[in-house]
């Protein structure tokens, strides 16, 4: 039986009734409004004295921030400062983030969140989010109990296995949960003090941790996969045990964990890895506009994937889902326009050794070939697809190579963080005169060559998780299927308006990503009750319900009970 949707934000004119006073109103990033505390509510609350007399609004202290912002060069010095506003001020911190995303969205996740990853444990300050080890089997509900909201919508979880394209990093990974959940908060409106980053720290075999005296994380060999998955079995009992709706995200785990982990779970918990099927759905939407571009189907094209593991298969299942839906098609037949090449060469049926599972359904029935340069020269791929974690492995002798069959190439370089990107946005236009059609998994500058600008295409994950997530909350869906991301995809790929395909970017400016992920978040809303999933009574209008549920970083006013 479903029942009232409890997910509606209060108008920033609602007042919030407080109980506690003075410094523990201060020392809560959640309720802190710094110097925007009214005479009225310092009073009320016994903040006189605690504070500088002058009151400000928003908009002064946002400049405040962004005077000491400018003053810093390196990108890992900013992430450090608004980690810090962060811990102080949580809704300054997001009215700050949301005033220049371009800016600050490549700081406080890729490709920055990179290195604050690898340097985690030297620049910890303080804690956000928790912590599941080996110690706590047996007395994980326990453990989760020291968490004090009793209410969370969203837990994005990680063993910090495969960070980005940067490997085991253990404990310091905890970086990635919390900033994915910060584009929650930034891309869609969940709120934020109902959001929980959690690092399954089961270890680490990254060497250089374990001998850094300054690794925050427990220093032993990762455990093995029996010991692995009964903690991550205890985990996810005791997580809806606390929090029964909660939506559980997967995220960089290796690949070797990431698929058990995801059809261990799909079926009976609300989780989804991001890794998989939000990148697939966002490669998807990319190649849904480049054929808008090119004015082409899917089903003509040949695809070459360089890289076979989470990030590939998901965006191969993605794109074969969709062209057997949109043709018709036997998913069989589908895979036969996909071609993936791994560490040994093109994945073919042919070669010796065992396939890994998650490989078989795209292994081809061809002759070996070594190098993606040879499967490139036998293929002959209209779409080439990267997911290795290999930088510059799209040489000038691969993309001309393909150029000299196909005029307008699509080449997707989509391994984060920047630094790992198959190759850049100007070498994939300079060696195409211009002619390719590019987008990658970080952001690249704009190109000049010729008399033309060129905006390359950012395909970042963000135009789809945040949205997903909203509306499979906001509905109370029960699960979170295939179909749901296929139709995310879709609607993400009729936002992209003909100037920006003129242009060369085959996404919508980011600018626009609460709109994106309201439509998104509908649109998923519309499939959990058509289908069945959704937990909670359906509205009148899903559209306006969604809206509704979507919190904005402004100060409501205070009253002392």
């Amino acid at each position: 039986m479903n029942r009232p949707n409890r997910f509606t934000v209060p108008a920033a004119g609602d007042p919030l009734e407080l109980t506690i006073r003075g410094l523990d109103i201060l020392n809560d990033p959640h309720l802190n409004k710094g110097t925007s505390f009214t005479l009225e509510e310092r009073k009320a609350l016994g903040l006189s004295g605690l504070l500088p007399p002058h009151q400000a609004d928003m908009e002064e202290q946002v400049q405040r921030v962004r005077e000491n912002y400018e003053h810093l060069i390196d990108p890992l010095d900013k992430y450090v400062f608004l980690t810090a506003i962060a811990d102080r001020n949580t809704t300054l911190f997001y009215q700050f983030l949301m005033g220049d995303l371009e800016e600050t969205t490549p700081i406080m996740y890729t490709p920055t969140v990179g290195q604050a990853c690898q340097r985690f444990g030297h620049i910890y300050r303080k804690n956000r989010g928790m912590y599941i080890t080996r110690r706590h089997k047996g007395r994980i509900a326990e453990v989760l109990g020291n968490w004090p909201n009793p209410e969370v919508d969203i837990i994005v979880i990680s063993d910090g296995s495969r960070i980005l394209g940067l490997g085991d990093l253990g404990a310091n990974g905890m970086g990635i949960p919390i900033g994915k959940l910060i584009l929650y908060v930034v891309g869609a409106g969940l709120h934020p003090h109902r959001t929980l980053p959690i690092l399954l720290d089961v270890g680490t075999n990254n060497e250089e941790l374990l001998d850094d005296p300054l690794y925050l994380g427990i220093t032993h060999r990762r455990v093995d996969p029996d010991e692995f998955y009964e903690i991550v079995d205890e985990f996810v009992e005791a997580a809806r045990a606390r929090w029964p709706n909660v939506l559980i995200q997967w995220e960089d785990f290796t690949n070797d964990k990431a698929f058990p982990l995801l059809h261990r779970y799909r079926d009976d918990v609300l989780s989804f890895n991001d890794d998989i099927q939000g990148t697939g759905a966002v490669a998807l939407a990319g190649l849904l506009a480049a054929m808008r571009k090119l004015n082409g189907e899917l089903s003509d094209q040949r695809i070459v994937f360089f890289g076979a593991g989470s990030a590939a298969v998901g965006i191969a299942d993605m794109i074969c889902a969709g062209i057997a839906e949109e043709h018709d098609m036997a998913l069989e037949e589908a895979r036969r326009l996909v071609w993936m090449v791994d560490s040994q060469g093109l994945v073919s049926t042919r070669r010796d050794g065992d396939l890994q599972q998650h490989k078989i359904p795209y292994a081809q029935d061809e002759d070996p070939a070594p190098t993606l340069l040879d499967v490139v020269k036998r293929i002959k791929p209209t779409v080439l697809i990267g997911c290795s974690g290999q930088p510059r492995t799209f040489t000038k002798d691969v993309v001309n190579a393909m150029y000299a069959h196909c005029p307008e190439p699509v080449i997707f370089a989509l391994s984060n963080p920047t630094s790992k990107s198959e190759c850049t946005a100007e070498e994939a236009y300079t060696w195409t005169e211009g002619n390719a059609i590019f987008a990658s998994g970080s952001p690249f500058r704009r190109v000049r060559m010729g008399g033309r600008i060129f905006i390359p295409g950012q395909g970042n994950n963000m135009f789809i998780f945040p949205g997903m997530g909203l509306g499979a909350i906001v509905s109370g869906a029960s699960k979170i299927t295939d179909e749901m991301f296929f139709t995310a995809a879709k609607t993400l790929a009729h936002m992209v308006t003909d100037e920006e395909l003129a242009a060369g970017t085959l996404y919508p400016d980011l600018s626009k990503i609460r709109q994106i992920s309201l439509g998104i978040a509908a649109s998923v809303c519309r499939l959990a009750w058509d289908n069945g999933l959704a937990r909670y009574d359906e509205p009148e209008d899903i559209r306006e319900h969604v809206r509704a549920a979507m919190w904005h970083p402004d100060y409501r006013p205070y009253v002392a009970v």
